[in-house]
């Protein structure tokens, strides 16, 4: 394979999707962007087929076909369900981490057994199937205490519990199956943690890797962040929460440790660690472990990457180490998601989106839960769409992601007002 006129396949439907089908295309390697199955805006604007994130035989078949040179895999069921390793099997190159390495977010216990091996940094904490011992156990913890279910749950098997019975109720509803389905048949009883989020996104391969900016991402529905927890309501990136000096601490007790860790298991990780961080009085402490760029956190640090993203992509996916120096501009980027009214509850599918631009003065529309019908594109999830703004401030940032947020239309549009109120407040 010439890393020329590569052809590349994006694995995925969401905003995190378009954003890496839009930075693959701007490389001079590469010929052509595919991505399976998209969305409404995706497939406008590349070469799209309708083969599901879970058919690890439909996407190696694809692969082949089109004979492709890459496959960057997007969201974290496919990575948990062994598509790099039925695609590395059949001499296909991937990225992302095989099924071992995709088990650090596949399973909270296992993670949290992991860092309590390699001793680092988080939350004290319990595993259990059972409810008895789990009830137990909660009787020794303070409140709040967090109550997880150990599975994937699609960003929503995290439960904040303010009383105990709300915490018994919790273990109760997830060990039964009936809140998680089996993503909840193990629980993970944490102690809650004070203080800021933070998101650290790493390219590896094995123990070699590539820091992105810090960013900051907006979980809650609400103003304030209030409300119920989403998959995400908005993010910007850098952040002046994290300065240089505690980077290369983080990097220190948590990223090397972790990369070495997984060596010592046998695990050579490749694809991209995103390590979410509470930044607590006592120190930065692992809250989880994804195995895959987070949504919409990707949507604001790929734009700020100077260097060819598929270069670093090719490294890690041939275990290749990866450079000691990447550039990146001297910029900030904030993404508002506009959501349907209702979400993360129920809310309504199917309304007709008046698009503006795809692009207006260095902001542009990012498709996550819409489909094309009839000829239109109309919105078909919770988080329809991602307006990104790109300046030499955030504050720039910030004004040209509300006038494309403000430019698009949908009966039940909803977004918060404040994304990077932190930020802001800090400065």
């Amino acid at each position: 394979m010439t890393d020329q006129n590569l052809k590349i396949l994006v694995i995925g439907s969401g905003g995190r999707e378009h954003t890496i089908a839009k930075e693959c295309a701007r490389s001079p390697r590469v010929d052509q962007v595919m991505v399976t199955p998209g969305n409404g805006g995706i497939n406008r604007e590349f070469v799209s087929f309708t083969v599901g994130v879970e058919d690890n035989q439909g996407i190696v078949k694809l692969a082949q076909d089109q004979k492709i040179d890459l496959v960057v895999v997007g969201p974290e069921v496919p990575l948990c369900n062994g598509l790099v390793d039925a695609l590395n099997e059949q001499g296909i190159l991937a990225y992302g981490p095989d099924a071992a390495g995709a088990r650090l977010e596949g399973s909270k216990a296992y993670t949290k057994d992991f860092l309590a091996k390699y001793s680092i940094p988080t939350a004290a904490y319990g595993n259990f199937s059972e409810v008895s011992p789990a009830l137990q156990y909660l009787q020794t913890c303070q409140l709040p205490v967090v109550v997880k279910a150990s599975g994937l749950a699609a960003g929503k098997g995290v439960l904040i519990c303010e009383s105990m019975e709300e915490a018994q109720a919790a273990v109760e509803d997830m060990l039964s199956g009936e809140s998680f389905g089996e993503s909840g048949k193990e629980v993970v009883i944490e102690e809650f943690l004070d203080g800021e989020e933070a998101s650290l996104h790493l390219i590896c391969s094995g123990e070699s890797y590539v820091a992105m900016p810090m960013s900051q991402d907006h979980k809650k529905v609400g103003e304030g962040d209030t409300g119920l927890n989403t998959g995400g309501m908005g993010a910007y990136a850098p952040t002046s929460l994290v300065t240089p000096e505690m980077l290369s601490k983080y990097e220190e007790e948590i990223v090397r440790p972790t990369l070495a860790g997984l060596k010592a298991e046998g695990v050579n990780f490749r694809g991209t660690l995103y390590i979410g961080l509470m930044l607590t009085e006592t120190g930065a402490k692992v809250l989880e472990f994804n195995v895959r760029f987070g949504d919409p956190e990707t949507q604001v640090i790929l734009p700020l990457l100077a260097d060819d993203l598929v270069e670093l992509l090719l490294q890690s996916a041939r275990g290749e180490r990866m450079p000691d120096k990447v550039a990146f501009k001297n910029e900030s980027a904030m993404v508002v998601v506009l959501a349907s009214k209702g979400y993360p509850g129920s809310y309504p599918k199917g309304e007709i989106i008046t698009e503006a631009p795809d692009s207006i003065d260095n902001a542009v529309l990012i498709h996550a839960g819409t489909q094309e019908k009839d000829g239109q594109v109309v919105t078909a999830g919770g988080r329809v769409l991602g307006a990104v703004g790109i300046g030499n401030t955030l504050v720039e940032a910030k004004e040209k992601a509300y006038k494309m947020a403000e430019a698009v239309n949908f009966e039940s549009k909803y977004f918060r007002s404040d994304i990077g109120h932190r930020e802001f407040s800090r400065s």
